[in-house]
């Protein structure tokens, strides 16, 4: 039973995308000095002013709000002030990849994986076998029910074209940093680097 617990994984990325847009808006919000646990709940209770839709969707808020909590203060300070497009799309995968290790685990062990050897094809059969094969350490994984698994397969393939990681064609493509992104990224942990295809991470 301990094992189950301690390989657990979070499966909420279910309830959006990428969620650039969303992120920007509640990493705007934070406060100097304050810590993240603190910024978080009042966010929650407060609702985010530029996100009226969401404001009532508290589980979905709560996603965002872990989300770029696992960035660094320098991270979402890069995030809001000087990351093009294509940067905010990065900081916003990375953000994802802290906060699900399931998806860090399929980057890494299927995708990562997949681009260095040539096959860059990404079937969504590939997904099905990878989580076959977690739930082999994860109870909860294999109680999973069809629909379950068809959403989290759907949203995982959004938010992998969403930070072009890609394509419409379904073909795995780099995401190419620069080398100030590397840098920043490479501070908190080179490891980090591992999910960005084409950027010589090392594990």
């Amino acid at each position: 039973m301990t094992r189950l617990i301690e390989t657990k994984y979070r499966m909420s990325f279910s309830v959006g995308g990428l969620m650039v847009r969303e992120g920007m808006a509640v990493a705007q919000e934070y406060r100097s000095g304050e810590s993240w646990a603190e910024a978080r709940e009042r966010l929650l209770s407060e609702g985010v002013s530029s996100l009226p839709k969401l404001a009532s969707q508290t589980r979905v808020l709560r996603e965002i709000f872990d989300r770029i909590g696992h960035l660094t203060e320098a991270e979402r300070c890069y995030l809001l002030e000087s990351a093009d497009r294509l940067e905010q799309q990065a900081l916003m995968w990375l953000a994802v990849c802290r906060t699900y290790r399931f998806v860090r685990e399929f980057t890494v062990e299927v995708i990562v994986e997949r681009y260095q050897s040539w096959r860059f094809d990404l079937g969504h059969e590939v997904f099905d076998r990878f989580l076959a094969e977690k739930a082999d350490i994860d109870q909860s994984l294999a109680e999973l029910s069809l629909s379950t698994c068809a959403k989290l397969r759907q949203v995982l393939f959004r938010i992998l074209r969403e930070c072009e990681l890609l394509s419409r064609e379904g073909k795995i493509q780099p995401i190419w940093l620069s080398a100030r992104m590397k840098t920043l990224i490479a501070e908190t942990s080179s490891a980090d680097l591992l999910i960005f295809p084409g950027n010589g991470g090392q594990s």
